[in-house]
């Protein structure tokens, strides 16, 4: 699995991730939503240049322009609801593609550990399609081994690229040794060695489903 960290690399991107870990900043729900989307919007750009091209002529008002373009659109998966923000930025630039919604939640037991149920899964035929699933935290990384999981049973993709905007050292051991799928790229905005015994990364910056709707029960 091939592992790509843009934040380590001296660009804009940077700042984004910075104002979404600012815990002031990330008050103002609407801009840390946004500033998630703009995430998901450079890391479309960056795998888009990772994708098969082809020279097409196109008609301008006064002549003949070639260019190249992508040859075939990718599915767009998410786990719900933290991923929509990024899901988002993604399809900004994915604009004509199709969109997969996966339903992923927390069934706590009385020792008070957890474990992750996949409880829902809307999604195209992925059969030999590029598939571009993301989650803006990658933690333990068993929600994400489930997803690749629910994401198999509706076809053998061809590729898939793996998007989380900050991810814990274990998140990514553990997709390393568990994913169901080998032939895929892991893009990332920043790695963080610790996490909690609640599965929160540290520093992080929280948890992003709360910051970008509201806290729920």
């Amino acid at each position: 699995m091939e592992i790509i960290n843009l934040g380590q690399q001296n660009s804009i991107f940077n700042h984004f991730i910075r104002e979404i870990r600012d815990v002031n900043i990330q008050k103002d729900s609407m801009r840390f939503r946004r500033n998630i989307e703009r995430i998901g919007e450079v890391f479309a750009y960056e795998i888009s240049r990772k994708m098969e091209y082809e020279n097409k002529d196109i008609t301008t008002p006064l002549g003949i322009s070639t260019e190249s373009l992508i040859i075939e659109k990718p599915v767009l998966a998410t786990i719900l609801r933290a991923g929509l923000p990024l899901h988002q930025g993604l399809l900004n630039y994915f604009d004509r593609s199709d969109n997969c919604f996966i339903s992923a939640f927390r069934k706590h037991n009385k020792g008070g550990d957890f474990e992750i149920k996949i409880e829902y899964l809307s999604s195209p035929s992925l059969e030999k399609k590029i598939v571009i699933l993301c989650d803006p935290m990658l933690a333990s990384g068993n929600s994400m081994v489930l997803a690749m999981e629910a994401l198999l049973s509706k076809g053998n993709p061809k590729h898939i690229h793996i998007v989380a905007v900050i991810a814990s050292a274990e998140g990514i051991q553990c997709l390393k040794e568990n994913t169901p799928f080998r032939n895929c790229t892991l893009w990332l905005g920043a790695q963080d060695s610790e996490m909690t015994s609640q599965s929160y990364i540290v520093p992080g910056l929280g948890d992003a489903g709360d910051l970008a709707f509201g806290e729920k029960e």
